[in-house]
């Protein structure tokens, strides 16, 4: 159970990061043409895939208490939030209740997912 719960604050962390890459394309929309513009869209792109390899992983991994799973999800999302956390949230971009959604999601996930696998039967 313990598993399923995990897998499901990962979708919801990769839903939200869905409605980041959404937002971050918009921003680059209303930007002139340019290097700026088309890195925000290459960060959008790439917030889409992470959110996109995310919860295909807690539905086929996470969801089943696979340990791959574990550990792709943990450092993957584990990654993306502590430098969110350092680029973004610390300098003040965004306000603290918009802020805290993603990594509240990824502290959730992780804790769910490590007490699953921690009961999980060890592998040979």
């Amino acid at each position: 159970m313990m598993a399923r719960i995990a897998a499901v604050f990962y979708i919801l962390w990769g839903i939200l990061h869905l409605k980041a890459a959404q937002a971050v394309v918009l921003l680059a929309v209303s930007l002139e043409p340019g290097m700026v513009q088309a890195r925000l869209v290459q960060d959008a792109s790439f917030m889409l895939m992470i959110s996109i390899l995310v919860m295909w992983v807690a539905v086929t991994r996470n969801w089943l208490n696979d340990r791959t799973g574990y550990w792709i999800n943990l450092v993957v999302v584990t990654l993306v939030d502590i430098f969110f956390i350092l680029l973004i949230a610390l300098p003040g971009y965004l306000p603290l209740k918009v802020a805290a959604g993603g990594p509240v999601l990824w502290l959730l996930a992780v804790i769910f997912s490590s007490l699953a696998i921690r009961q999980a039967p060890k592998p040979g």
